[in-house]
């Protein structure tokens, strides 16, 4: 039976794996942060860019008040653009079109993480830093920023998942995109924590991509509750996934029966958490992410190096952690949960 909790701390990665204590440096850029600040133009030289999956996205219009208030707290000129639709083509198409504008930095949050190595190293080759979020792993950036350490942030929505199932039934896991490498890593953790701790549950499919669209999470989730009458829960990865999903649960009549839960913020599942038919979301502030990736290409910019224990002057990334098997890849200890009893404390 469908059991709702209260929402719990989520617990970083900083506490579930071990830390190496060397630091990296950049791989090229030394171009002058403040060259262009407030000069208003189009053009990028000297700028920041922070390259997002798509534009007209909830949580992507938070991260750009983030981006926005970086730069006014800097003095720095910063900005963030995107495709239209998340594609890789479309943000290549983004980046080769600013390498020859000359920034200072690119940052980018990848939908296609292999599909991006080649044009980042372009990027890197011109002598522009790069820096990744939801990216460990991805080729030709100079640090890969994460909120936490992101087998952890899966198997933390297992616990949750499992508790709201009753720890028993067949569940589905979604992905904005297969070649999306957090996403991945999120659903992969909640499996293993599953197949490892609660063994009367199932997962009945492979991840389902659902191309970072709420329409398509939508409908493939109807085509999921239609194909799989008994189905117990869902798990979401990208922001506007458990909202699709929500919406086909409360469409079945299913909301106290169903168990939905994954990736989101309050603006965009706030509703659904009100009706019962989203029990738990499960996130970081995107706007402090955004200022995380910023304030780490500052540092590689100006001839620093980001290593353990580097703090960003921002909430949730004060003490960085490298990660486990990465060279280049540094965690925060950003996490939140929310449910319907804490969502109002969060206005974004």
């Amino acid at each position: 039976m469908k059991r709702k909790s209260s929402a719990i701390a989520l617990l970083a990665g900083a506490t579930v794996f071990a830390l190496a204590g060397c630091g990296t440096t950049a791989g090229g850029g030394s171009t002058d942060p403040g060259a262009g600040a407030g000069d208003g133009g189009d053009g990028a030289s000297g700028a920041y860019v922070t390259v997002v999956k798509a534009t007209g996205i909830g949580w992507f219009d938070r991260m750009q008040v983030g981006v926005d208030e970086w730069a006014s707290e800097t003095g720095v000129d910063a900005r963030q653009e995107g495709p239209a639709d998340a594609t890789n083509e479309g943000q290549v198409e983004i980046i080769q079109n600013l390498i020859a504008q000359e920034p200072a930095a690119i940052t980018v949050v990848p939908n296609d993480v292999a599909g991006l190595a080649s044009v980042l190293g372009e990027a890197r080759d011109a002598g522009i830093v790069v820096v990744s979020h939801e990216a460990a792993g991805i080729e030709n950036v100079d640090i890969d920023i994460e909120a936490f350490e992101n087998t952890a942030y899966g198997a933390q929505i297992m616990d949750n998942l499992a508790e709201c199932m009753g720890e028993e039934g067949g569940y589905v896991q979604f992905v904005g995109r297969l070649t999306n490498g957090s996403h991945s890593e999120w659903v992969q953790g909640a499996l293993d924590n599953q197949e490892s701790n609660f063994p009367d549950m199932n997962r009945l499919e492979d991840p389902i991509e659902s191309e970072e669209d709420e329409e398509v999470a939508y409908n493939k989730a109807k085509e999921l509750l239609a194909k799989y009458p008994d189905i117990k829960g869902f798990q979401g990865s990208a922001g506007t996934d458990v909202v699709g999903i929500a919406r086909a649960v409360e469409e079945a009549g299913k909301a106290d029966s169903v168990c939905v839960m994954g990736t989101s913020i309050p603006s965009v599942a706030g509703s659904y958490l009100d009706s019962g038919a989203i029990d738990k979301i499960f996130f970081w502030d995107p706007a402090l992410a955004g200022k995380a990736q910023l304030a780490i290409a500052q540092i590689l910019v100006d001839g620093g190096t980001i290593e353990e224990g580097t703090d960003l002057g921002i909430e949730g990334y004060e003490s960085l952690v490298k990660l486990e098997g990465f060279d280049n890849v540094f965690a925060g200890e950003a996490g939140v949960v929310v449910d319907a009893s804490n969502a109002a404390e969060y206005d974004f």
